[in-house]
Parts: structure tokens; C-alpha cells; sequence
């Protein structure tokens, strides 16, 4: 039975048990932990130094009120890209090609950010829903609209994820068949589409 392009996409499943589970749990096998010696590893090392320049960057423009978030955006940020790079090997499953994972994120995240915004700065928040100098005529129009892009921005973002991942591996997936069963008839072709799968591979790793 020929399986469908889409069947990638499916939670697998062993003696009716959703695998999805050790799939989230993976990236921090990988991870090796922090050891109490004065010396680390060349692995340690190169993480620490991963880790330490990621969290600069992100947070060098941010006051110090905002760096108790830098343990729980790096952990994320750890997570989600060993996440999508183990789904670029064969024969594995992508857990954020999940709407459902995806949202699962998105929307505690948004939501955070959200309240935290009303509780510290309101007068602040309240005016990114209403620019400045807007005619009096769209004041009430401008609010409703703003607000509604506010309410949608976790799902057009995680609808937004899910859809490039999608496409991506469901791209690498047509190229790499195409590829194969171009190979006894068209060795030539077939060389320059196994050519463009891995300019494509490249290109998702990168993305």
C-alpha cells in the first residue's frame, strides 16, 4: 500500500501508544550535564560558549528586570532547535510540525507577556493598541482592530511555524522520491535533483 506524503506528519504510535512523549524528552538526553570538575570537556565547553553568547545577545538590550526570563527563553530556544534538526534525519518525527505543540507554546508565552505588560507598564501597553495621531474618526475602529490582532497574533505565529515546517520536510520529502526514482532512468537528472535536495537540506538547516 502506497502510504501518503502527509503520513510523516503523524504522531507514531508503538502497541497503541503515542511516541511523542520520547520525542519531547530526546533533545535533553543529548544535552550532555555540567560536571563538578574545574575543567570541562571540549563538548561542555563549546556549549557553555553556545549558551553564554546566545543569552548576551538576546538580552544585552534588555534591563536587568528582563534577565529572569533568560533561563526559560534559552531553555526554549535549546529545545525547539534540536527539536527541528533531529527532524531533518530520515525516518524521524518533528513534534513542532504539531499545531497542537506549537499552541501549546505560543499561547502561556503570549499570555505571559501580556499580563506582565498590564501589571508593570499599562499606560504603555494600552497605547500599542491605539498609534499616535490617529484621527478621532478611527480612535474606536483602530482599538477594535488592534485588539484583535493582539487576540490572534498566538495563532497566526503558530500556524505561521507549523506551515514552514510543513512545507519544508513535505519539499525534501518529494525531491528526495523524485530523486530516487529518477535514478535507473536518469542518472543525470537524477544527480542534479539528489544535488538540489541537498542545497534544500542546507537551506531548512539554516532556516
Amino acid at each position: 500500500m502506497t502510504l501518503s506524503f502527509f503520513d510523516q506528519f503523524m504522531s507514531p504510535t508503538y502497541l497503541g501508544i503515542p511516541l511523542i512523549v520520547l520525542a519531547l524528552s530526546l533533545p535533553w538526553v543529548l544535552f550532555p550535564k555540567p560536571s563538578a570538575r574545574w575543567l570541562n570537556n571540549r563538548l561542555l565547553t563549546l556549549q557553555g560558549w553556545f549558551m553564554n553568547h546566545f543569552t548576551q545577545q538576546i538580552f544585552q538590550p534588555l534591563s536587568l528586570g528582563g534577565h529572569k526570563w533568560a533561563a526559560l527563553l534559552t531553555s526554549l530556544m535549546l529545545f525547539l532547535i534540536t527539536l527541528n534538526m533531529l527532524g531533518l534525519l530520515p525516518y524521524t518525527f518533528t513534534p513542532t510540525t504539531q499545531l497542537s505543540l506549537n499552541m501549546a507554546f505560543a499561547v502561556p508565552l503570549w499570555l505571559a507577556t501580556v499580563i506582565i505588560g498590564m501589571r508593570n507598564q499599562p499606560t504603555h501597553a494600552l497605547g500599542h493598541l491605539l498609534p499616535e495621531g490617529t484621527p478621532t474618526l478611527l480612535i474606536p475602529i483602530l482599538i477594535i482592530i488592534e485588539t484583535i490582532s493582539l487576540f490572534i497574533r498566538p495563532l497566526a505565529l503558530g500556524v505561521r511555524l507549523t506551515a514552514n515546517l510543513t512545507a519544508g520536510h513535505l519539499l525534501i520529502q518529494l525531491i528526495a522520491t523524485a530523486a530516487f526514482v529518477l535514478l535507473p532512468l536518469m542518472p543525470t537528472v537524477a544527480l542534479l535533483t539528489a544535488t538540489l535536495l541537498l542545497l534544500l537540506t542546507l537551506l531548512e538547516v539554516a532556516v
